[in-house]
């Protein structure tokens, strides 16, 4: 019976710190949002992010979330100008969206550094299945790309 018990509570201790280090990925929802020192509008504006601006999200508190971005900076952001929409970005100088997860499949196009792509499907085997804003839908090698 005691062993059954242990096996039990490690069984809920694993559980409990996979989803504790869950991440959470979102984008901005419009154009001009500001991003700030600390969590309040008369704080320092560190920078000013492009609707579907993709950011983890560190921690919320109230109605504001502090963010990290795809060069490690943090800040924090009105938690009402966050999108659920999960949009990637392209880290890669160039990055093959492809009509297949396959390198041999065809080229739909090249995305360049810094473009957002959303997120279709999850990754499988090194690649994951994107949307660019003109609705072309492909596939990228996750490598080249920052919000997974």
């Amino acid at each position: 019976m005691m062993k059954h018990a242990r096996v039990v509570v490690a069984a809920v201790l694993s559980l409990v710190a996979s989803t504790a280090f869950a991440l959470e990925f979102r984008s901005v929802k419009e154009t001009g949002v500001a991003l700030y020192e600390a969590p309040a509008l008369n704080a320092k504006k560190l920078f000013v992010v492009s609707r579907y601006y993709p950011v983890e999200v560190l921690q919320t508190q109230k109605d504001w979330a502090r963010v990290r971005d795809a060069s490690g900076g943090i800040a924090w952001i009105p938690a009402a100008a966050l999108s659920t929409r999960q949009m990637l970005l392209v880290t890669a100088d160039t990055l093959a969206v492809r009509a297949a997860p396959a390198d041999s499949a065809a080229l739909l196009f090249q995305g360049s550094k810094d473009l957002a792509l959303e997120l279709v499907e999850p990754p499988q085997s090194g690649w994951v299945k994107v949307r660019h804003r003109d609705n072309t839908v492909g596939y990228a090698r996750i490598s080249g790309l920052w919000g997974l």
